[in-house]
């Protein structure tokens, strides 16, 4: 099991920058693929970024390639999302994912564990 809990969402003027945390916990890493998802009420699960574990190459949705980066801190087991220049479209709850696998998946239904989400709410 693998156990995924997300922080540092909250409200953010358009234009601004907020930095979401994902903490890992109850198994190693290496083997998994890491990915970040949201969703707004009455709509599916989107994916937003995702990245092999043990990898370099990371994945962006289109929407916000060139606003959002992923990475890893893999001495305290987790994984970021740094979004800047925020819009007020990128509203949404946040969702941390986790896959053990060697191949990135951008749905989100392939994904195996999933943190309780953070709001993150971009003001205009």
């Amino acid at each position: 099991q693998v156990q995924l809990v997300e922080s540092g969402g909250g409200l953010v003027q358009a234009g601004g920058s907020l930095r979401l945390s994902c903490a890992a916990s109850g198994r190693t890493l290496s083997n998994y693929v890491m990915g970040w998802f949201r969703q707004t009420p009455g709509k599916e699960r989107d994916f937003v970024s995702a990245i092999r574990w043990g990898g370099t190459l990371a994945y962006y949705a289109d929407s916000v390639k060139g606003r959002f980066t992923i990475a890893r801190d893999y001495a305290k087991n987790t994984v970021y999302l740094q979004m800047n220049s925020l819009k007020p479209e990128d509203t949404a709850v946040y969702y941390c994912a986790a896959k053990q696998s060697s191949s990135v998946q951008t749905d989100g239904k392939w994904y195996d564990y999933w943190g309780q989400g953070t709001q993150v709410t971009v003001s205009s």
